[in-house]
């Protein structure tokens, strides 16, 4: 109850309903999302509630040290490419939320998985999703990988250039039943 009381004590109420306005958060989760923020480098936000963390230090959130695409999300949800602020945290942790929408969770999905930054998905950034969802035991031999993202860009490149662009990739995951309850982190 302290932790929550001293980090609601650096808000004023409008600067807490501006935030749940702008996110998919409640007050109560924008607060925990502060305090886990704090908890990475106390002296820096006591000064800056909104200080910059180096990449390095925002690894060290439970909700990033096991996810094979941690670099990826915080490259994506870094306003200056270099850390993370509060704001930017709480940016990512309200698109994890459950309370944001599929279309939402879609799109950046979408820029997640787009690893050379191309606005597609193609067969490299494919082979990357596969190495890092399998992990260091990936035992799939390369012609297996090499099937697999076959298989893929059959199923969802509806215009057969070899890659997925967003509305293709929307059109797949929208039908994915499981998608939503993946793509999120409990706070």
């Amino acid at each position: 109850m302290g932790a929550a009381k001293s980090a609601q004590a650096q808000f004023t109420q409008q600067e807490l309903d501006d935030y749940q306005a702008l996110t998919y958060l409640s007050k109560k989760e924008i607060l925990v999302v502060h305090q886990r923020f704090a908890s990475l480098n106390p002296v820096a936000v006591l000064h800056d509630k909104n200080a910059k963390l180096p990449f390095d230090t925002i690894r060290d959130l439970p909700e990033l040290t096991a996810n094979p695409f941690q670099d990826q999300i915080m490259k994506i949800f870094s306003s200056s490419g270099d850390g993370m602020t509060f704001e930017d945290l709480l940016d990512m942790m309200s698109v994890f939320s459950d309370a944001a929408p599929k279309s939402v969770k879609v799109e950046y999905a979408f820029r997640i998985y787009d690893f050379d930054g191309d606005d597609m998905i193609n067969s490299n950034d494919l082979k990357e999703l596969i190495i890092r969802l399998t992990g260091e035991d990936n035992m799939l031999t390369e012609e297996q990988t090499r099937r697999l993202i076959d298989n893929i860009l059959d199923e969802a490149d509806l215009d057969d250039d070899e890659a997925l662009s967003f509305a293709e990739f929307e059109h797949v995951l929208l039908k994915a039943p499981d998608f939503v309850t993946t793509f999120r982190i409990h706070l």
